[in-house]
């Protein structure tokens, strides 16, 4: 008796067939947004790019006074200059 015989190829093979086309769409995304001048990514307020997480936490401890405004100004050159 076949039953079920064959079954596990069809399967696997739609598998990869999905995969495949999933991956074709995402490049297509990609290049798409790259090729578009100003969809490089996310933008912060007022079109500012978004801060890092390493600036957010510095902004943070700035906040609670953890930071003199001198050891504050100097971490913020030193993120924006990587």
């Amino acid at each position: 008796m076949m039953l079920g015989h064959g079954f596990g190829f069809g399967w696997g093979l739609m598998g990869v067939a999905v995969l495949v086309l999933a991956a074709i769409i995402t490049l297509i995304v990609l290049l798409a947004t790259r090729a578009v001048p100003g969809m490089q990514g996310p933008v912060g307020p007022h079109g500012a790019p978004p801060r890092s997480g390493a600036r957010r936490i510095l902004d943070e401890r700035y906040a609670r006074g953890e930071l003199t405004a001198e050891q504050y100004r100097e971490m913020v050159r030193v993120l924006e200059e990587q």
